[in-house]
């Protein structure tokens, strides 16, 4: 049997972020047992683009949309967190504590 990668529990955890809602990279590789692990969910969020990831849900542990750079055209990143009803302003998500998701405590 075939063993899946990091990079495809990241994608099967991003999947399940709701609509309107953030998480960090730190949160998804916490949730996964890999806490120092961040980078690399960022590494497996830049490669998702064919993937059917909602990789503009995952954000830097303080709302900062880092990943803002893989995205086709200059502001697609906060135009789709926008688009779900998002606030973005100074390319950090407004009210992020109140829409953070961890999938922590969300998945049990």
């Amino acid at each position: 049997m075939e063993e899946v990668s990091f990079f495809d529990k990241v994608y099967d955890v991003a999947r399940l972020i709701p609509y309107g809602r953030v998480t960090s990279y730190g949160a998804i590789a916490k949730y996964l047992g890999a806490a120092r692990s961040a980078r690399m969910v960022g590494w497996a969020m830049n490669n998702s683009h064919t993937k059917d990831v909602p990789a503009h849900r995952v954000v830097n542990r303080v709302g900062v949309l880092t990943g803002k750079h893989h995205f086709e055209g200059t502001n697609l990143m906060q135009q789709l967190l926008e688009n779900e009803g998002i606030k973005v302003e100074d390319n950090q998500v407004v009210d992020f504590k109140n829409l953070f998701w961890d999938p922590a405590q969300e998945l049990r």
